[in-house]
């Protein structure tokens, strides 16, 4: 316990976790984001922004750093797929536990049925969806060959935008080191924007199909 509380105070330190963990450190945190259930709790995009900051301050290789967390965000992904595929269905009958909710695991399912394959790309900025959703694609057997495809764009999108973002900040606008907490607030409410927005369509159409019409997102897809 004492760990998992240590863990979650330097969660909330992100540049001095950075410092600390270095390449080793924060290459891990994306693949376990990615790649492990477990992992939806991790801030990847915050962490990313304020890598990218520090690497504008010299503090490390922002190209290094960005070719490392690539290979993890890609090889995570195929990890969760290779989970799915060797779970399928039964994914969606395992018990909740600390670390595991399959509320998530349901709402990847129906990003995944609205969007198809594009799913793998999207889901890389939308926290807990992108961890849930090459599971998804695993479990639903899309084909490897256009997973891998979608995996490579999304993880190089995802990362390099991620790093960027921090790192132009860092070198153009003077004094945003001093607000790096500021950046992360913002980073972390645009992160979960989609997810809001995509609520709020949810309840307003559950609102007008009125009640007595079965209750969304408790069961997975027929497909499945």
């Amino acid at each position: 316990m004492d760990t998992l509380v240590g863990l979650f105070h330097q969660l909330s330190d992100l540049p001095a976790l950075i410092k600390w963990a270095g390449y080793v450190g924060v290459t891990g945190i994306i693949f376990t984001e990615t790649g492990l259930l477990l992992g939806f709790f991790l801030p990847g995009d915050s962490l990313l922004v304020t890598a990218g900051l520090l690497g504008s301050q010299g503090y490390l290789n922002v190209y290094l750093l960005g070719a490392l967390c690539t290979v993890a965000a890609i090889a995570g992904d195929s990890v969760g797929y290779a989970i799915g595929r060797a779970s399928g269905p039964r994914i969606f009958r395992r018990e909740d536990s600390l670390l595991f909710n399959k509320q998530h695991l349901y709402r990847a399912h129906q990003f995944y049925e609205r969007h198809g394959g594009k799913t793998i790309i999207l889901a890389r900025f939308m926290p807990i969806i992108r961890t849930f959703a090459p599971v998804v694609a695993g479990a639903a057997e899309m084909r490897y060959r256009d997973f891998v495809l979608y995996n490579v764009v999304g993880g190089v999108l995802w990362i390099w935008s991620m790093l960027f973002v921090g790192y132009f900040l860092g070198r153009y606008v003077p004094g945003i080191d001093r607000h790096i907490e500021q950046v992360i607030i913002l980073v972390i409410f645009l992160s979960i924007l989609p997810g809001i927005i995509g609520w709020l369509k949810e309840r307003k159409a559950h609102k007008k199909s009125g009640p007595g019409n079965g209750e969304a997102g408790t069961e997975p897809a027929s497909g499945l």
